[in-house]
């Protein structure tokens, strides 16, 4: 069974930071690029950042980039994602998954990242 475990949202002010961490089933995560996602209320989820399976490619949304850092360790079958210089218009939930998406793969419980202003 497929599971995505996101962790490590919070509240915080703005200009401070987070680190988000998801753990993947090694069946998925060993062989896909992988992204996080948010969906701010009333909005669709959006692709924030992906890196692909060896590391090697990034890919930064412009409204994160110079923010945010994406990683992962292979070994564990763990995505992260480091936010700093957060603002209030970062605040969503936060959901990783592969990238591209896969039809029918579900998603995470996500976690919540409320920044204030």
């Amino acid at each position: 069974q497929v599971q995505l475990v996101e962790s490590g949202g919070g509240l915080v002010q703005a200009g401070g930071s987070l680190r988000l961490s998801c753990a993947a089933s090694r069946s998925i995560f060993s062989i896909n690029a992988m992204g996080w996602y948010r969906q701010a209320p009333g909005k669709e989820r959006e692709l924030v950042t992906f890196i692909s399976r060896d590391g090697r490619g990034i890919n930064y949304a412009d409204s994160v980039k110079g923010r945010f850092t994406i990683s992962r360790d292979n070994t564990k079958n763990t995505l992260y994602l480091q936010m700093n210089s957060l603002k209030p218009e970062d605040t969503a939930v936060y959901y990783c998954n592969v990238f591209p998406l896969i039809r029918g793969l579900a998603w995470g419980q996500g976690t919540q990242v409320t920044v204030s202003s």
